[in-house]
């Protein structure tokens, strides 16, 4: 049990750094040399994508392809904020929900960071706290504060011009929280959802959820 809550947050840390900024030369590093299990299923087609795509990338051109799509000149193509997805605009009621749930489980955003709290890779990070909480926490941020927009930013990303690398960190993105969502989705109903993850060194999360 202990392993599958660790491969969990261990995915929800790697999105979230992956989103947090340019990855660096060692977590590219990290996924080219992943191992994928030969199984047939969205989570395999996405690490595998993923591994592909750190082995074809160089440093410039990712650097180039973040700042294009999370940076840009004003803005980029890309936006990854919660409040943006769900109202249109920024810094909008949405972040002030999160922030007030933030503060009943007692976290708080390090001054280190200047990002609103409703950054996809917050969430993320948060996301990773919360997997050995209790599972009515699990469910409720992930399906108040990330469940109804991921999907918007998935495909803002997979649609956006410069998208190389960035695609299948979308496809890992989306496939994983899809996987989330139904597992959540089965404990509101009052169903029970696996949490076994079977993987060598890349979660292969999916085949649990089936």
């Amino acid at each position: 049990m202990e392993e599958q809550l660790t491969l969990r947050a261990d995915i929800y840390l790697m999105l979230s750094a992956l989103y947090r900024q340019c990855p660096t030369v060692d977590l590219v590093q990290f996924l080219a040399d992943l191992e994928i299990e030969n199984a047939p299923s969205d989570m395999q087609s996405a690490w595998q994508a993923l591994k592909q795509a750190a082995l074809d990338v160089n440093a410039s051109e990712l650097e180039d392809e973040y700042h294009e799509l999370f940076i840009g000149i004003g803005r980029g193509e890309v936006v990854p904020f919660a409040s943006w997805h769900r109202t249109g605009s920024l810094m909008e009621k949405p972040l002030a929900n999160i922030r007030h749930d933030l503060k009943l489980l007692g976290l708080e955003r390090e001054d280190s960071i200047k990002e609103p709290e409703d950054h996809i890779s917050a969430l993320c990070e948060v996301m990773a706290v919360l997997v050995r909480e209790q599972d009515s926490q699990q469910q409720h941020f992930f399906n108040t504060h990330i469940s109804p927009w991921f999907t918007s930013f998935v495909r803002q990303v997979k649609q956006a011009q410069h998208a190389r690398f960035y695609l299948s960190v979308a496809q890992l993105c989306g496939a994983f929280l899809t996987l989330e969502q139904v597992r959540f989705s089965a404990k509101v109903k009052g169903g029970k959802a696996h949490s076994s993850i079977d993987m060598k060194n890349a979660a292969e999360y999916e085949q649990t959820q089936r």
